[in-house]
C-alpha cells in the first residue's frame, strides 16, 4: 500500500509533485544508522523485510544530488518489500548538508562538486562491510543509483570486484575531468567487474542520446556485460515520482527491469 506524502524532500528538488509515493512500513523494518568509515561515522538509512530466512541480498542505494531525502528512503523501503537489505548512505556528510541549498546550481557548485569520487567509493566499501555484519549476504551485493548516484553506480562496478550487479538510472556518462572526478563511466567500461544495466531518458537534455551511444560503443569495445535501455519519451529523473519530471510508464518498466537484473545476476537464491 502506498500513500502520497510531500514531506521530507530536499528544498532544491522543488517544485514537488503530487505523484510522490510513500511505501508502507507494515512488512519491513526501516530506520537510521551510522557506519564506521574512514575515521568517521557515516549516516545511512536502511530497510529490510521483517521476516527473512537467513542473510539477505544487499542493495546499496546511491542518492541523487539531493542527498538521502524522502524519495531515496522510499526506494530503500520498496527494495525491502522485494526481499532486500537496502542501505542509502549520506555520501556528502563530510562536505555539507544538501538541505541547506534551495536551488540546484548552488547545491551542485557549493557541495556536490566538492565530494571526491575516491572518498565515495571507499565509503561504499564500508557500507558493504556493514551490511555483511548486519544481516546481509556479502556474496549477493548489488548497487543502484539515480542521477549523481547513477554515475557512481557505474564507477563502483569497476571498483569493487565482489559486486554482483549494478543498475544506473540516468547517471552522467562522460564529461570534464577534475581532481575529485578523474574518471567517468566511459573511461572505466573496460574495467567493469559486474554486469551493469543503464536506464536513460531519450528526452534528457543533460545526458544527450549521443553520449549514451558513445557509452554503448565503449562497452562493446570492452566486451563488457552491460545493457542500456533508453526510454524515448522520458527525460532526466523520470523515476523521481515527487518531481514534475516523473514519467510513470518508464519508471515502472525500469523498476521491473532492475529487479530482473538483480535476480538474474545473483540477487535471489
Amino acid at each position: 500500500m502506498t500513500t502520497n506524502n510531500q514531506s521530507g524532500f530536499a528544498p532544491a528538488a522543488s517544485p514537488h509533485a503530487t505523484t510522490a509515493v510513500r511505501t508502507s512500513e507494515a512488512e519491513i523494518t526501516a530506520g537510521e544508522t551510522s557506519i564506521p568509515s574512514q575515521g568517521d561515522q557515516l549516516p545511512a538509512y536502511h530497510a529490510r523485510p521483517k521476516q527473512s530466512d537467513g542473510p539477505l541480498p544487499v542493495v546499496i542505494v546511491v542518492q541523487e544530488i539531493f542527498g538521502v531525502h524522502e524519495h531515496i528512503r522510499d526506494v530503500c523501503r520498496r527494495l525491502a518489500l522485494e526481499g532486500y537489505l537496502a542501505i542509502a548512505p549520506e555520501l556528502y556528510f563530510r562536505q555539507g548538508d544538501p538541505n541547506d541549498y534551495a536551488d540546484i546550481p548552488t547545491l551542485f557548485n557549493n557541495l556536490v562538486t566538492k565530494v571526491p569520487d575516491a572518498q565515495v567509493l571507499a565509503d561504499l566499501d564500508h557500507v558493504a562491510n556493514w551490511a555483511s555484519r548486519n544481516g546481509g549476504d556479502a556474496s549477493r551485493l548489488m548497487i543502484t543509483g539515480f542521477c549523481w548516484g547513477g554515475r557512481i553506480a557505474w564507477l563502483y562496478a569497476a571498483h569493487n570486484p565482489q559486486l554482483k550487479a549494478a543498475v544506473a538510472w540516468y547517471g552522467k556518462l562522460l564529461g570534464d575531468k577534475s581532481l575529485n572526478s578523474p574518471k567517468h563511466p566511459v573511461d572505466i567500461a573496460v574495467d567493469l567487474n559486474a554486469p551493469v544495466l543503464g536506464l536513460y531518458g531519450g528526452q534528457d537534455t543533460g545526458i544527450p542520446v549521443d553520449t549514451v551511444e558513445t557509452m554503448r560503443q565503449a562497452l562493446r569495445a570492452a566486451n563488457a556485460k552491460a545493457d542500456i535501455i533508453v526510454y524515448p519519451d522520458a527525460g532526466h529523473a523520470f523515476n523521481a515520482d515527487y518531481r514534475p519530471s516523473y514519467h510513470e510508464e518508464s519508471a515502472k518498466d525500469g523498476w521491473q527491469r532492475m529487479l530482473a537484473w538483480f535476480a538474474q545476476h545473483g540477487g535471489k537464491k
